[in-house]
């Protein structure tokens, strides 16, 4: 969904107003619980709905014309990481380190021999209380009878105990650090039920859910929740395949399928960290076998958070003009009607179920791995009532991004992948959504009176995640003004300028996007960072607060190059750009040749693998031919990161992308057109997917994701869009 290349100048901008919410949303966005919901049981607290209010109920602001950037500087609260709350433990806070993971083990393949037991099981009550090893070398404790609400996959099928243990420390190896604590299974759903759930938390519990629950808990969070111990047993989950009975080879062929998350046993697969190539040249990389997963699959939350809209925010006639008025982007706070919320102290006693589970059309999606999510950040989507492949759904609303996230890490086993809408995501019981970009008051109202006669702003996501630090990432989201003749349908998208957005995940309302600024850089000037960007980590490491962000500024023939540290972000006065020889802190112009990497390149990302010690470019191009390409760079030597072995730690190893020569283009996935004979578009990769063997961390495996038109009614069963992913090779 790239921008159309016509820049219409922007009105001058007014005095910056400062971005203020009131209590109320404050409260939305606070400290979250980790992801997961209360799977089939609901709350029966209270549940007066909570309050949005927003700052202005209804003016025509009259903003000054003094051409002042907005928000030029974050507020330090804008950039804290946000700590999740844990266990008492502190489980959830154990931080991920290349170089050494503790309490982590490779979980080994479940093979067809992992077989259902029968109805009656042996685990419960005998073995309440009792302490052992999980076949990955954890140690847990059981527990029986009793269920935990916060559930980060709501929706496996397994076939026994071991094989639900199995995919909670397969769940823990890919995240790189433990968000799955505890598990759940119920043995009397064998037959094409979900009996398998994945706990992020201990802290909220019931009793008598009507099913035999067989749970298991990490052994170091049992002990801090003072549960007792009965005995210790080396040989429980061994005596538990002997009880088991015997299953039909249907029955062991769908647990086999179901259960299998990680390659084979013959696969090399090390514990996590990063694995570097040796030799004293760049390696050329190889590309190898692909597959073809197919389409992303829809699993929407059934809850919402119930509250009351806040008073209605008009504008003055004078304002609702057909054409670009950059005064609604910069002069407005942000509307607390759109974005998502949170689920908090304060509002998980406002829960309630949805009454329709709606089905989701989504166009665009790229996305990133944050805080043990792998998340898929979307542009205009639609919400529809349920479809069947006989009738079509009906509209429901419209909204111009939303974000989802991986469950069941489906891709790992080369099926397609689940998404999952957050609890926060929902504005009513009827599956209407907020939005994830968050826009002014100005952009909404602007929007919501002028819907149906083709005009309204939108703030769309078009690249990768750039991680921040640990728990944080930001995105550089073009402002987009949308104009559709009513008559021949065609659509003119004016590229506006950019704002940043930065992002947090590990919620059960899902990822959330705050706007750091309304408005960071202008439509007359390059699109900064709308293609994306790139971290360089300092000598602290990946994760750190010290290094460099990098961000791509899209320009024709090519991409330029900025930078700034990651602690002034959000102040375009810091940033230092590229004039080909050296940096500057003075703004190239559109028709610069100051160019990292030349070409018609329409999507792109950057990583650096360790396997061939350079930097490798994936990319989509303007010609529409539905192909993934790569480059490798052709660095005189390996390249070596300064938070590294042997790596010189006054050093930028991303600074080599402005010193060598790319290679020539090369193929790495032609992907199939959509249902329709469309090419694709809004290509992109999801690194850290594989754990150790993805290509971020030395590996050879790398997931590809894009948007393929279908042609169809956008209300239809194969929606207007699907989401593809497919696994790429790289040796």
């Amino acid at each position: 969904m790239a921008p159309a290349a016509q820049h219409e100048k922007s009105q001058p901008r007014p005095q910056p107003l400062k971005l203020i919410l009131q209590e109320e949303q404050r409260m939305l966005h606070h400290d979250i619980h980790p992801l997961g919901q209360k799977h089939g049981v609901h709350h029966q607290h209270s549940r007066k709905p909570l309050r949005l209010t927003s700052t202005v109920a209804e003016a025509n602001p009259g903003p000054t014309n003094t051409a002042v950037h907005a928000e030029s500087h974050m507020p330090s609260a804008m950039l804290a990481p946000r700590q999740a709350q844990a266990v008492s433990n502190n489980v959830n806070k154990q931080s991920y380190q290349r170089w050494i993971l503790q309490g982590f083990s490779d979980p080994p393949s479940p093979s067809p021999s992992t077989v259902a037991r029968s109805t009656t099981t042996s685990l419960c009550p005998d073995n309440n209380g009792t302490v052992f090893r999980s076949s990955s070398g954890i140690t847990y404790q059981t527990v029986c009878g009793i269920n935990y609400d916060d559930t980060i996959q709501p929706f496996l099928l397994v076939g026994s105990f071991e094989a639900c243990i199995q995919r909670c420390d397969a769940y823990n190896y890919d995240a790189h650090r433990v968000s799955c604590i505890a598990i759940l299974f119920i043995p009397s759903r064998l037959q094409g039920k979900d009996n398998c759930y994945l706990k992020s938390s201990i802290a909220r519990s019931s009793v008598g859910i009507g099913h035999a629950v067989e749970g298991a808990i990490r052994y170091s969070v049992a002990q801090s929740a003072h549960l007792p111990v009965s005995r210790t047993s080396t040989s429980l989950l061994s005596s538990l395949s002997t009880a088991s009975s015997t299953t039909s080879q249907s029955s062991a062929s769908r647990d086999s399928t179901s259960v299998q998350l990680l390659p084979s046993a013959s696969s090399t697969i090390s514990p996590p960290g990063i694995t570097y190539g040796t030799g004293n040249s760049v390696a050329a990389p190889k590309i190898g076998g692909s597959k073809l997963h197919g389409a992303s699959q829809n699993r929407p939350t059934r809850q919402y958070i119930q509250y009351e809209r806040a008073q209605g925010f008009s504008l003055g006639k004078s304002l609702l003009r057909v054409g670009v008025n950059g005064d609604l982007s910069t002069g407005y706070d942000i509307s607390p009607q759109t974005g998502v919320l949170e689920v908090n102290i304060y509002t998980q006693n406002t829960l309630a179920p949805l009454r329709n589970v709606p089905r989701i059309s989504r166009d665009g999606g790229r996305g990133g791995y944050l805080n043990g999510q792998h998340i898929f950040m979307f542009c205009d989507t639609g919400s529809y009532s349920s479809t069947n492949s006989d009738q079509n759904g009906d509209f429901l609303d419209f909204v111009s991004s939303s974000v989802a996230v991986d469950v069941g890490m489906n891709a790992l086993a080369g099926n397609p992948i689940y998404l999952q809408d957050g609890i926060g995501v929902w504005s009513d019981n009827v599956g209407r959504q907020r939005g994830f970009s968050p826009l002014t008051q100005g952009e909404q109202a602007y929007n919501l009176a002028m819907q149906g006669q083709g005009q309204r702003y939108a703030v769309w996501i078009e690249s990768s995640l750039i991680p921040l630090d640990a728990e944080t990432g930001i995105v550089y989201a073009p402002i987009i003004y949308d104009e559709v003749d009513l008559v021949t349908r065609a659509a003119n998208f004016t590229y506006t300028g950019s704002t940043l957005l930065t992002i947090t995940a590990g919620g059960r309302g899902g990822p959330v996007a705050r706007r750091a600024v309304r408005k960071l850089f202008d439509q007359d000037e390059p699109e900064w960072g709308v293609a994306g960007g790139l971290r360089s980590w300092g000598p602290s490491g990946v994760g750190g607060n010290d290094g460099k962000v990098y961000l791509f500024g899209g320009v024709s023939d090519g991409m330029l190059m900025a930078r700034v540290t990651p602690d002034e972000v959000a102040n375009r006065d810091a940033y230092e750009y590229w004039t080909g020889s050296s940096w500057s802190t003075v703004m190239p112009g559109a028709s610069s040749k100051a160019f990292w990497i030349e070409g018609p390149i329409m999507d792109i990302d950057v990583y650096y693998s360790p396997r061939h010690q350079t930097f490798i470019a994936v990319y989509l191009t303007i010609y529409a031919d539905s192909t993934f390409y790569y480059r490798y760079l052709r660095a005189e030597r390996p390249i070596i990161p300064c938070y590294a072995p042997g790596g010189d730690k006054n050093s930028d190893h991303v600074e080599n992308l402005l010193k060598y020569d790319w290679s020539e283009e090369q193929v790495l996935y032609k992907a199939k057109p959509g249902l329709g004979g469309a090419f694709i578009y809004a290509g992109g990769i999801h690194t850290e997917y594989f754990g150790s063997n993805d290509v971020i961390n030395g590996g050879t495996r790398l997931l590809l994701s894009w948007t393929a038109p279908t042609g169809q009614n956008p209300g239809s069963a194969d929606s207007e869009y699907q989401i593809v992913t497919a696994e790429v090779n790289i040796a």
